[in-house]
């Protein structure tokens, strides 16, 4: 096997065979991939039983699709493959799913290193597995070198969805709570580290994670939640304020319930950045009724990717005059309003 990533591994002959068979099914293909058809055949949900015994699916099908072009490539906590996973699994799971299969197509650059494709690859099968879903289609392209970033990935994946599970960011009510699963902030200060080359007192890594079990495990013990929404790119500012736009309500976050690693808040304090507007990429912003706040809180913290959650808001009534609005209540006892990102904190974040 070449050393290097060649034109001609995109050139639909023999030297693409080989990278197919050498490198993307030697590391994460099926019994569906290994067929070698154009297109994936997929079993009906009828023909399958969810992960979560109190749960059944209804027989819809939810469909998610992201693009990968994280700079640097590999980072503490996971690299560009690990993220394409976790963040098309997560898409689908918020939509009340159960993520079943992804398709996943590279744009490599000639010129990529061979063994880091091969990490690349043993990273996404892993967290497949973790995730209990399936790589069953893909596609291969390769550039001119100097016409790419050595690799961006795109992967869709499709999940079953669970009976009786309606969720929307249109669904917030006044007087629901707000949770996250995590603390906030880990994925975008450790890629900024890792660009600028800073080191901290406290080793501070990305939260990449796959949370279809976890997200499972919140709908099963808070049957009437509102919604799931991951806070990446514009962090949890961004997303509150997509959800209170969304269901025409004002939202107010306690500032000190907001979980935040002392290395990322004295990180975001000396690059100038604010917290809540900080990327994340393996933790969930929930929205529960207020009787069910509890159940979700104790299913997060039961889960190993939510032993930090906390309850950190309310949703309440807009005043129509001035429309919906996040409100930041601080631990000094002011509150300020909580603005969505305005343009590119930090680009080429996932």
């Amino acid at each position: 096997m070449d050393d290097t990533v060649l034109l001609g591994h995109g050139s639909g002959g023999t030297m693409m065979k080989r990278i197919i068979d050498e490198v993307f099914f030697e590391a994460y293909a099926g019994e569906s991939l290994l067929r070698g058809n154009d297109a994936a055949v997929l079993a009906p949900a009828s023909e399958a039983k969810p992960s979560a015994e109190a749960l059944a699916y209804s027989g819809s099908l939810s469909f998610s699709t992201d693009s990968f072009v994280v700079d640097p490539h590999f980072f503490p906590g996971g690299d560009i493959g690990r993220l394409a996973v976790c963040g098309t699994v997560n898409d689908v799971a918020t939509a009340g799913a159960e993520p079943r299969y992804l398709s996943c197509g590279f744009i490599l650059e000639e010129g990529f290193s061979m063994d880091d494709l091969r990490r690349i690859c043993t990273s996404m099968a892993e967290a497949a597995r973790e995730a209990g879903v399936e790589i069953v289609t893909g596609d291969t392209k390769v550039v001119n070198r100097g016409h790419g970033d050595g690799i961006y990935i795109n992967t869709s994946g499709v999940g079953y969805g669970y009976a009786g599970i309606d969720l929307g960011g249109e669904k917030c009510a006044p007087g629901d709570k707000v949770l996250v699963t995590g603390t906030m902030g880990d994925h975008g200060i450790t890629i900024m580290s890792c660009r600028e080359s800073l080191s901290f007192a406290a080793d501070i890594e990305s939260d990449a994670a796959p949370l279809n079990h976890l997200i499972a495990e919140v709908i099963e013990a808070a049957p009437d939640v509102r919604c799931f929404r991951d806070p990446t790119r514009g962090g949890l500012a961004s997303t509150l304020n997509e959800l209170a736009a969304q269901s025409g309500t004002d939202m107010t976050i306690e500032e000190d319930a907001v979980p935040v690693k002392p290395a990322v808040l004295g990180a975001c304090e000396m690059l100038g950045y604010d917290v809540f507007q900080v990327a994340n990429e393996g933790k969930m912003v929930c929205v529960v009724p207020a009787g069910q706040a509890e159940a979700a809180l104790a299913a997060m913290r039961a889960n190993p990717y939510g032993k930090d959650a906390a309850i950190i808001g309310e949703v309440s009534a807009m005043q129509p005059e001035r429309g919906p609005k996040v409100f930041l209540r601080t631990a000094f006892g002011s509150t300020r309003i909580l603005d969505m990102l305005v343009g590119e904190q930090l680009p080429r974040i996932c």
